[in-house]
């Protein structure tokens, strides 16, 4: 199967209204760390992206950006999804707060050059945010969560170098 023109330009364009939408939450939770649970949200519409990212994904080759978009996508869930349960560090929440924003515009970027290379893509994220991702990942204890939920009430509780896993699957 091949991965038509047509579709892939349909899912960049539903994967766009959802950037919209993620950058409006973003902007009315920022610096409100009483907002924080509103950060789900965040993380289910990223999730609509990685999920259709994975759907395209098998009608294109191995090699295709949209893998890279998926991925990224999956690292803007979990970000988004641990620090909607921050409720007791208010510099943390805003730093989380900052590189979600700085994540969904580096997506909106990966989406519009899927037609470049995975390693081109790649090399137009900055070493400073991977730097930040990588620092932010660090101080997320294992009480945070990187699904909706509690463990407990069925949510999913990954390693903690979970973000660290995903980055290293994507090459950085």
């Amino acid at each position: 199967m091949k991965l038509s023109t047509e579709i892939l330009n349909e899912f960049i364009l539903e994967s766009k209204t959802i950037i919209k939408m993620s950058t409006n939450l973003l902007e009315k939770v920022e610096g409100e760390m009483v907002q924080a649970p509103k950060l789900q949200d965040y993380g289910n519409y990223v999730d609509r992206i990685m999920g259709g990212a994975k759907s395209i994904a098998v009608m294109a080759s191995p090699g295709h950006a949209v893998n890279l978009v998926s991925d990224y996508a999956a690292l803007c869930k979990i970000v988004g999804y641990k620090a909607s349960q921050i409720n007791n560090n208010e510099q943390f929440y805003d730093i989380c707060v900052a590189l979600l924003q700085d994540a969904t515009e580096n997506l909106e970027s990966l989406l519009d050059n899927l037609d470049k290379s995975p390693e081109d893509l790649k090399a137009t994220i900055s070493s400073t945010f991977l730097d930040r991702l990588r620092w932010v990942s660090k101080k997320f204890s294992s009480e945070y969560h990187s699904s909706v939920g509690s463990a407990g009430a069925g949510g999913k509780s990954l390693e903690q170098n979970e973000i660290d896993n995903l980055m290293k699957k994507m090459g950085f």
